[in-house]
């Protein structure tokens, strides 16, 4: 017998989403229907030691952590949250036996124990990687990336062997060390094994591609420093909060924790489910293979997935039940985006020039830019075509999809003496438009692989730059679904605890009832692609 939503769960439980980006943590309180109620942010430390070295603090992390929970879930009953999710990026956390910090640097930092995930030290070891054609390899893409997890592991036994290697007694994907960290337990979410590690279930780890690579003493104990057991995401983790960890974030010990999520596919939880019933989108009434996430902020991730397995040339994937349980999934990605967009920006110079005037004006860099823009392209037909004349290659971080070469480097072409203002809004808009060509570039290759996309899902910072959403709608042809909550990503980790708790049944379950339409925005049909 149907039961209506209202009577079925109480109104005023709520989740908590925890998503750990590159440069803030971030958490949420969301209601059972998708709604975020409040919000709050505090900035995470990044250290630079040099170019493409990128590393953090798990302490800083972990207490920022609690600090926004706290700040989320301040005056209301803690018996209302009903359990907890976290996303974060995929970087690699160090401790030892004591799960004590253990530097990855050369000076012996011990606070300093976190790889970044945009971390390109490993070139040279994820090329080594690639040249061995273990059939791993096939899950993603055919090359090993620099960002995954096997070259990290590889450079820090190659040249931290005694102040580092030799100490190391469990390497986490930083959304698994938030789920050990809140709950004591060493369980692994899939997500992270599958996507960053060569993890295939259900046959799990490939004893062969480590020693292969001369990672064979990650095989002890039943493969214990990378992970004995796993579970989808979403599933209860642990006992749920341990007392400490609950003291720490000011919750109820036993709360329900869900198992982790990288934090591109917090975002495609937050927004690929969502119903899209009188919207009049070609993906209505379809299966949810139809559907293409894209997750923009520092860098992007395009997130697709499919019934059966399909090998997509320089995409990663795929991966079974890494996002959505049993669905395979290809994940795309472009490894410098919105910052490539701050990089090219706050480069040129007129950026002072830009600055002062916005801050006399009290607005944001990109709204103003995007005004100026328009006013620019008044004797224009389109806003697109002022840029006929400037190109931009936009793998400045190197290409991560579909390409898969990271060696590869950004270029201009079609600049002049001029460095004016003008000059400035030019750049950005070309800069926006070649990564919106990128983003083509990714969704053609998956459709020669089998899939049907015809609509995308945004989410991410970059979403919330109207310009950047047009140009991706121009470019790819496709109409572009907005979620109706700015904060996605934070959905989709509450959708985590949501899952948890037991209030829904499966992740798909959450993601119909939590995950909600904002705004459709359809490509310019009169301008060439």
């Amino acid at each position: 017998q149907y039961i209506p939503r209202r009577s079925r769960s109480p109104t005023y439980w709520y989740y908590v989403g925890v998503d750990v980006g590159s440069g803030s943590v971030r958490a949420a309180l969301v209601t059972r229907d998708g709604r975020v109620k409040a919000t709050a942010e505090e900035s995470i430390t990044v250290w630079t030691p040099q170019p493409d070295y990128y590393e953090q603090s798990s302490e800083d992390i972990w207490r920022k952590c609690c600090n926004t929970v706290k700040k989320v879930t301040e005056g209301v009953e803690k018996d209302r949250v009903r359990g907890i999710g976290f996303d974060a990026t995929c970087s690699l956390v160090v401790l030892d036996q004591n799960f004590q910090p253990v530097a990855v640097n050369k000076n012996g930092v011990e606070e300093r124990n976190v790889v970044m995930w945009m971390d390109h030290r490993a070139l040279d070891q994820a090329s080594r990687i690639t040249a061995t054609k273990h059939r791993v390899l096939n899950s993603v893409g055919g090359v090993m990336s620099p960002e995954m997890q096997p070259p990290k592991l590889l450079w820090l036994k190659e040249n931290l062997k005694q102040s580092c290697w030799k100490d190391a007694a469990h390497f986490f994907d930083l959304p698994d060390f938030l789920s050990w960290k809140s709950t004591g337990s060493l369980v692994r979410s899939l997500c992270t094994l599958v996507c960053k590690w060569t993890y295939a279930p259900p046959d799990g780890w490939d004893d062969g591609f480590w020693t292969t690579i001369g990672l064979e003493d990650l095989l002890e104990n039943n493969h214990s420093r990378i992970g004995e057991q796993t579970c989808c995401p979403g599933c209860p983790v642990g006992e749920g909060l341990t007392p400490e960890a609950a003291a720490d974030l000011g919750l109820n010990p036993g709360t329900a924790v869900g198992a982790s999520l990288i934090d591109a596919h917090a975002g495609g939880l937050g927004v690929i489910g969502a119903d899209v019933s009188g919207h009049h989108l070609p993906c209505e009434n379809q299966p949810i293979t139809c559907r293409a996430a894209l997750i923009c902020g520092t860098s992007s991730c395009h997130m697709a997935v499919s019934f059966k397995p399909l090998f997509v040339p320089g995409v990663w994937g795929p991966y079974l039940s890494a996002m959505v349980p049993e669905l395979w999934l290809n994940e795309g990605g472009q490894s410098a985006t919105g910052g490539l967009i701050d990089h090219v920006v706050k480069g040129h110079a007129a950026f002072p020039q830009l600055k002062q005037q916005t801050e006399k004006r009290d607005e944001h860099v990109y709204s103003f830019l995007n005004r100026y823009l328009e006013e620019m392209s008044k004797d224009q037909k389109h806003l697109d075509q002022l840029s006929a004349s400037l190109h931009v290659w936009p793998d400045f971080h190197g290409n991560r999809s579909p390409l898969a070469d990271q060696s590869l480097k950004g270029m201009v072409v079609g600049l002049s003496l001029s460095q004016t203002l003008d000059d400035l809004a030019l750049l950005y808009l070309a800069t926006v438009q070649a990564i919106a060509l990128g983003t083509r570039h990714i969704l053609s290759v998956m459709k020669e692989a089998g899939h049907d996309i015809t609509t995308l899902f945004l989410c991410g910072g970059l979403s919330k730059n109207p310009l950047f959403v047009q140009i991706h709608a121009n470019t790819t042809g496709l109409p572009v679904v907005l979620a109706a909550e700015r904060e996605a990503v934070l959905v989709g980790a509450a959708v985590l605890g949501a899952c948890a708790s037991g209030d829904c049944s499966s992740i798909q379950e959450a993601m119909e009832k939590m995950a909600r339409i904002g705004k459709v925005i359809q490509p310019n049909l009169e301008l060439e692609r």
